[in-house]
């Protein structure tokens, strides 16, 4: 909602249907005073105030609030078929708008787009391209389903089905389209199907085929191929405890090392905290506090608070960024990100061109800035334009659609095959 008076006209939508036990209607609010929205009684009888708490209309003021309160709790969750897809799609938004900057260094960044950096997304064809950041992430999203639809949603995920979608989605960077038998929905996209520069950690842990946990790393590798991809976990897990757990084991997969999958349970957990209907610093304080449960959290930990304090200073943007470093571990990555979206927490666009325009890993701080905020804000202050050249974008749909409603998906059997 964007104005205070679209809301409360929903909360009396809601508030009408309220049984008030006995309360006469000459005591029922009616409607509120436009110039204040103070509520207000229809007639103007008044109640006896010398006890105004054990009075019936001292009553109802108190139903009145638990009711207004439980109701704006609601309008604030973000649990819904669009908040999902605004998660995916900012992710993939800012994915795709660093993807031509990634690695480039300032001057070379100043050349190619002038003094602002790149602000606007480049297409291939008529399309924003993603990369393996987005990829990964849908991936991640199909083996959660599948887990949940084996398990029930909300049950320990089996890691073992979000490996095989891992797997999958490794095929399609190092085999043909032809040549591969699809196993579900996603592995039979052929757009999927060309290699778009994926991380080696990745490409070299699904190769030797052997998942990894937080308990028995299969490497230590601290790269920010984990925290890029697990925005699904925190979709997908009511309780950001547990999204936590998800996020990291998810990560752990093929990132053994802590600044890597600890950023990604923190990412999985913010997401969780602002589904919850938690503001961005409520989000990110509680999820710090998850965080502080864990073995080696200290880097991970001081890395974000930096993020957050740095935010609230006139330190110029770009030295502030490179003081986070480059995005290409998972702590630097999510520090990046976090910073970016306490610097601009109003504005998704303007967040996601703060968040590519440095000499690091661009596609996977915008990302991540994207995932969280596209689900805080929405979409409304990205360019429609944008929005319809993103590839991929009618999967990410389907996706959404699948993780906010498990319990109903179509032809799941054959969707997704466990």
């Amino acid at each position: 909602m964007d104005n205070a008076d679209d809301i409360m006209e929903i909360k009396m939508n809601n508030i009408s249907n309220i049984n008030l036990n006995g309360i006469s209607g000459a005591e029922t609010v009616k409607h509120k005073n436009s110039a204040n929205n103070n509520i207000v009684s229809e007639d103007n009888r008044k109640p006896d105030t010398t006890d105004l708490n054990n009075s019936p209309l001292g009553t109802y003021n108190r139903v009145l609030c638990s009711k207004v309160n439980k109701v704006e709790n609601t309008l604030n969750e973000k649990n819904s078929y669009e908040d999902y897809y605004n998660c995916i799609l900012g992710g993939a938004l800012g994915d795709a708008l660093g993807r031509p900057v990634e690695r480039l260094r300032t001057p070379e960044m100043i050349e190619r787009y002038g003094k602002s950096g790149i602000r606007d997304l480049q297409t291939m064809g008529l399309k924003a391209r993603i990369t393996d950041d987005t990829q990964m992430t849908m991936f991640t999203a199909e083996g959660l389903i599948r887990s949940a639809l084996k398990n029930g949603k909300n049950a320990k995920p089996d890691y073992n089905l979000v490996y095989q979608a891992y797997e999958d989605w490794y095929k399609t960077q190092t085999q043909n389209y032809e040549d591969v038998k699809p196993n579900g929905w996603l592995s039979s996209v052929k757009d999927l199907y060309s290699p778009i520069g994926p991380g080696r950690t990745c490409l070299n842990s699904l190769k030797e085929g052997i998942p990894g946990s937080i308990e028995n790393p299969v490497n230590n590798s601290y790269g920010c191929g984990g925290v890029m991809r697990v925005a699904p976990a925190g979709l997908m897990y009511d309780d950001p405890k547990q999204a936590f757990e998800v996020g990291a084991q998810c990560a752990a997969l093929t990132h053994g090392g802590k600044e890597a999958y600890l950023p990604s349970g923190f990412h999985a957990a913010v997401i969780s905290n602002i589904r919850q209907g938690k503001d961005l610093e409520t989000a990110f304080k509680d999820s710090l506090e998850i965080l502080k449960t864990y073995d080696g959290y200290e880097k991970t930990y001081d890395k974000i608070v930096k993020a957050m304090e740095l935010a609230k200073t006139d330190i110029p943007t770009d030295e502030a960024i490179e003081s986070l470093g480059y995005g290409f571990t998972g702590d630097e990555a999510m520090a990046i990100s976090t910073y970016c979206i306490f610097k601009v927490p109003d504005n998704l666009k303007e967040a996601l061109i703060l968040s590519v325009n440095h000499s690091g890993d661009s596609d996977s701080t915008g990302a991540i800035t994207g995932n969280i905020l596209g689900l805080y804000l929405g979409l409304d202050s990205i360019p429609q334009e944008w929005k319809d050249s993103m590839e991929l974008k009618n999967e990410m749909s389907s996706l959404a659609k699948d993780m906010s409603n498990i319990d109903n998906i179509p032809d799941k059997e054959e969707r997704y095959p466990i």
